[in-house]
């Protein structure tokens, strides 16, 4: 297959799979041309999904993130290697590596990829996308501006709300009112208030809720779980409740 290959794959995943089908279109594309070549060993066992896929999902959306900058920096490709490799194995994160580098560089569709991973991903795993985002601005120990804001704007795509995209926000980007805005409450609520919310954000946020994505991802919601307990251990100390 020559270069075109690519365009022709990617043209009929667009049409029978959405724009993340497209972006598998030209991964496929991409393999079977470096296959020629002898550059790249393409497995589709690895690589095959379904419209909202939640790894394929995660990697889209990073390369959108790890672009809004302007930069690609090392910290980061090195933050979603080691998730990769924590959660599927290393032969598995080789495969996904390649895609990756292939996905970052394309124009990426970030709206039309939010809406279609909106209408086939439950809220529980659009929220655990996000977390991962966050974890991927702040690799390097900085937030980049354009880098939140591309988060915020996915947010948005992705129907997850602002009280929701500010308590995970709180979680990486500490300050005084972190723990407030962890639970979604201002500094100025009750005692009852503060318990109340601290039920509804565990039971949003229960690894259990992310069971289906597998075990690997309940971890993920595990931290994202205490931090929310963390943040409520806080007010009670602070309050003496």
């Amino acid at each position: 297959m020559n270069s075109y290959g690519k365009w022709i794959l990617g043209g009929l995943g667009w049409a029978f799979g959405g724009p993340i089908g497209a972006i598998l279109g030209f991964l496929m594309g991409s393999a079977f041309d470096s296959m020629n070549s002898g550059a790249y060993e393409y497995k589709p066992e690895q690589m095959s999904t379904q419209p909202g896929d939640f790894r394929i999902s995660l990697l889209i959306l990073s390369a959108a993130v790890m672009k809004a900058d302007g930069k690609q920096l090392r910290s980061e490709l090195d933050f979603i290697k080691a998730f990769f490799i924590q959660n599927f194995g290393a032969e598995a994160t080789v495969h996904y590596m390649k895609a990756f580098k292939d996905i970052l560089r394309q124009d990426i569709p970030v709206k039309e990829v939010c809406m279609q991973i909106r209408m086939h991903m439950d809220l529980h795993s659009r929220l655990q996308l996000l977390h991962f985002l966050f974890g991927i601005a702040l690799a390097d120990g900085h937030a980049h501006p354009r880098e939140v804001k591309a988060i915020e704007e996915i947010a948005g795509w992705l129907n997850i709300n602002a009280y929701d995209v500010a308590s995970i926000k709180n979680m990486f980007v500490k300050d005084t009112r972190s723990a407030y805005t962890i639970l979604e409450v201002t500094p100025e609520a009750s005692e009852e208030e503060i318990k109340k919310a601290y039920r509804n954000m565990a039971l949003k946020y229960h690894p259990d809720k992310v069971s289906h994505l597998g075990e690997e991802f309940q971890q993920a919601a595990k931290e994202k779980f205490q931090q929310v307990s963390e943040a409520y251990n806080t007010i009670r100390r602070e309050r003496g409740f």
